[in-house]
């Protein structure tokens, strides 16, 4: 059974989702916990409430939002994707933090070179945003490219703004809902 968590951070709410195997989703949204809270009801309706669930994960959460250098520590569930998704998600997990990577290098990095594009696709499904840095991979041009999450590349922006230590605020007009 699938559980999930809600936890109150800068832009607004994380909800964390689990498998029996792990970190299976991670949400970020700019919505009020309650409104975070429907939100997990309505995407997992089987799934039970679970307060406690990634005590560790919380509080590495909580230092990340608070402009720390944070290491996520946490078992992930990557089953639904496929190998090459798999594998481009691990290459993406060990770009450091603050810093960022092209598609291209990382296509490179994965053995695929000029597979950008599929990169970019595999980013795109990336089910744990934060903990598997998505956010920190731009176009070859320097523009920030795509972001799944809800307040998509204006969250990607505050996210590599927050890790270059220019201390985004969240109340940015960009950040609004």
């Amino acid at each position: 059974m699938k559980r999930y968590a809600i936890l109150e951070v800068g832009p607004g709410a994380v909800i964390l989702a689990a498998s029996r195997h792990g970190l299976s989703e991670l949400v970020i949204t700019r919505r009020t916990k309650s409104a975070a809270e429907r939100l997990a009801q309505k995407r997992w309706p089987e799934a039970a409430p679970d307060p406690i669930l990634f005590p560790a994960l919380r509080e590495q959460l909580r230092a990340y939002f608070a402009g720390q250098r944070v290491r996520f520590d946490v078992k992930l569930d990557l089953d639904a994707l496929t190998p090459f998704q798999r594998s481009v998600l691990r290459a993406c997990a060990r770009i450091r933090y603050g810093a960022t990577m092209t598609y291209g290098q990382l296509a490179d990095r994965v053995g695929h070179p000029g597979a950008a594009r599929a990169v970019g696709g595999a980013l795109a499904r990336n089910p744990v945003p934060l903990v598997i840095p998505c956010h920190r991979v731009v176009a070859a041009d320097g523009s920030l490219g795509g972001f799944s999450a809800e307040q998509g590349v204006a969250l990607k922006r505050w996210l590599l703004d927050l890790e270059a230590a220019k201390r985004p605020s969240s109340s940015d007009p960009a950040m609004t809902p």
